[in-house]
């Protein structure tokens, strides 16, 4: 279907990522709308727009303008999507007694109007993401940027400058913050506890605090610093900082570090730092097989056994055994594949460590170290875990965690694929995620035929969070999607479906 497809550019109108994805995502759901996008007007997101067939003719802006992009399946719906669009840009923000609310347009009219807050959250496309940070902390302001496309020698310098400030640059393309027990960003409803965490995975730092959260123990920082932080160009600039900022800490009692694998130089200089600290680590380097750790710390291969040995040992989803469950599920149809499609991005990698473990053979578009890329020669056959929210799934659309649409296609592929035994699913819900993912999940599996792949699930979230995790996981249940604990557990739950199968199919053709 071609559509049709109306544009308009709102010159010099700024509004964040997150509110324009969810703008986005309304809009996209107008009867007769194929598609539809609000982006800043910068050279790569006209790019993105133009390669998705967004874009309507030639169109000039400037970084500083948004472009409103509708395609549907004719005209008379693309106006009226677009003309929605329009009138929701122009709806003043009211408080009650239906006053409209101000909002600042620079750090200086905010920084005016509350000058005892201490953080800036920047959330601007990239080309502006690092003066408009660099003006937060020349006014004494810690920085969460979630922005991303910024460049490492942008980051380098920002971070050197906060160093000397003795303020925290969190990110670039840092999605996950808890300060004070505020959620920044991505992020969950938390119980105050004991638990500090330092991540440069966003996903990674949600699951491990929700589930130390839902076991009573509780979080007292989670200091998110970027996914490139640990690289060799940075040097755990952040990540130095914020041991330094736990250690002065005094309701902090043990930290989590989570991240990929550093570079050798960056992983033996954090080391010697936590060596140093007087409180107790846990080091979950997602896809490394172990890590040589002082005595204060240990190490942990996946997000829920870093939870558990922060926990102290206590055991997450005890009662849940993946072997006596997968037992009951097999198809008993003989073994097939495993499908993975994944919103957040370290559980997709913590997935990677669970099937490769099991003895599986894993692709993945997002691999983790041994694991081989999904468009590589040998793919044929292996395990497929896929993470939805990489820049090929997202480019012009929302991520899966605010817009879960970007899954069902790729879903409802999966279901009627008869070389696919088990499908495994990923919900983050919190703050800024999708207000009800579980009940758009069960309505795209809802007809699908009784020889369908086995679905397990995981919901990283807590009781807390404003879509409540007890009642999403029992909308999937009623679905016909079991929910593990946790997303390791989900794994577990698949390989055990899985050799269920095979040991099934063996018995068959003996």
């Amino acid at each position: 279907m071609t559509g049709v497809v109306l544009n308009e550019v709102r010159k010099g109108f700024y509004l964040d990522s997150v509110a324009l994805m969810r703008l986005s995502r309304e809009i996209a759901a107008m009867p007769g709308v194929v598609e539809a996008a609000l982006m800043m007007g910068t050279p790569s997101n006209l790019a993105i727009m133009r390669n998705a067939g967004l874009l309507s003719g030639d169109i000039s802006t400037q970084g500083s303008d948004l472009i409103l992009a509708v395609k549907a399946e004719t005209e008379q719906a693309a106006r009226t999507a677009l003309d929605d669009a329009l009138k929701a840009l122009d709806k003043p923000k009211s408080q009650a007694g239906g006053k409209s609310e101000w909002r600042p347009r620079s750090i200086a009219s905010a920084v005016a109007a509350t000058p005892d807050a201490n953080i800036a959250l920047i959330s601007v496309p990239g080309e502006f993401a690092a003066a408009e940070a660099r003006k937060a902390l020349n006014r004494g302001l810690h920085v969460l940027m979630f922005s991303d496309n910024v460049s490492i020698a942008d980051e380098l310098s920002l971070k050197q400058q906060a160093r000397e400030a003795g303020l925290l640059m969190m990110g670039p393309d840092c999605g996950t913050a808890i300060i004070n027990g505020a959620p920044l960003a991505f992020a969950n409803k938390l119980k105050r506890g004991s638990v500090g965490i330092i991540g440069a995975s966003g996903t990674g730092t949600q699951e491990i605090s929700c589930l130390v959260s839902e076991a009573g123990v509780g979080i007292s920082h989670a200091i998110g610093v970027g996914g490139r932080d640990l690289k060799k160009d940075i040097g755990g600039i952040t990540t130095l900082m914020a041991i330094d900022a736990l250690d002065a800490d005094p309701a902090t009692e043990r930290v989590v570090l989570v991240s990929k694998p550093p570079h050798p130089d960056v992983a033996k200089a954090v080391v010697a730092r936590i060596a140093r600290s007087p409180k107790a680590y846990t080091v979950c380097f997602i896809g490394a097989a172990s890590a040589e750790l002082p005595k204060n710390a240990g190490f942990a291969a996946t997000l829920k056994q870093a939870a558990e040995h922060a926990l102290g040992g206590k055991k997450i989803g005890a009662g849940f055994d993946p072997a006596v469950v997968g037992a009951r599920l097999s198809r008993r149809k003989g073994a097939g594949r495993i499908e993975g499609l994944f919103a957040g991005g370290t559980l997709c990698a913590e997935a990677q460590v669970v099937l490769t473990a099991g003895g599986r053979k894993v692709v993945s578009n997002a691999p983790i170290p041994g694991v081989a890329s999904l468009d590589g020669k040998d793919s044929a056959g292996c395990d497929r875990m896929i993470d939805l929210g990489a820049d090929e799934y997202t480019q012009g659309r929302p991520h899966p965690m605010i817009d879960p649409s970007v899954r069902d296609d790729a879903l409802r592929a999966a279901l009627v694929n008869p070389d696919i035994a088990v499908v495994l699913l990923d919900l983050v819900i919190g703050y800024g995620a999708h207000s009800d993912p579980a009940s758009h999940l069960a309505g795209v599996v809802d007809k699908r035929a009784a020889n369908a792949p086995v679905l397990i699930a995981s919901v990283t979230g807590t009781e807390l969070d404003p879509q409540v995790r007890s009642a999403q996981i029992k909308r999937l249940e009623s679905a016909g999607i079991i929910v593990a604990p946790s997303n390791e557990q989900a794994c577990e739950l698949a390989l055990s479906v899985i050799n269920a199968d095979a040991k099934v199919n063996r018995h068959a053709n003996a």
